[in-house]
């Protein structure tokens, strides 16, 4: 892969992890609204996986030479808006703006993993995706269960 490509690369996997680390911190924030101790344990279940996820990204970013990035960004008023939604309205909508972020996620990692060095497409491929559609299904799951 030569420079050009790594740099694009690297770029992909910033992007991936400003997401996890939105989803980290929307969980976080949606944990702070809802009480309901079956909706937090899966809740914490998510966070604990989106926090894996951040970790590996950042180990890849490094090993590829670029520099992590330390915010969400943009991605950060994704979380003020779960935030919103889970002390204004209540457990319902708070799980479906959670079930947004997951399939905006799964989204991102489908598009861009073609674009990625075989190493990272490996790495996003076996353990990212997975994950990410694991956390997705498990909030439909919820957002089933759960009353609106």
């Amino acid at each position: 892969m030569n420079t050009g490509n790594t740099n694009k690369g690297i770029e992909h996997l910033n992007s991936f992890l400003r997401g996890e680390i939105s989803s980290v911190e929307t969980y976080r924030q949606a944990l702070d609204k809802i009480q309901d101790p079956r909706v937090r344990n899966e809740l914490q279940n998510i966070l604990r996986s989106h926090q894996e996820r951040t970790d590996l990204l950042r180990l890849r970013i490094v090993e590829l030479g670029g520099n992590p990035v330390g915010t969400s960004g943009a991605w950060g008023a994704f979380a003020k808006l779960v935030e919103g939604a889970g002390a204004v309205f209540g457990v319902g909508p708070a799980l479906s703006a959670l079930k947004q972020g997951e399939d905006h996620g799964l989204n991102d990692y489908r598009r861009d993993l073609g674009d990625l060095d075989p190493v990272s497409q490996e790495l996003v491929r076996s353990r990212i995706l997975p994950e990410q559609e694991r956390t997705y299904r498990a909030i439909v799951n919820l957002q089933q269960t759960v009353p609106a």
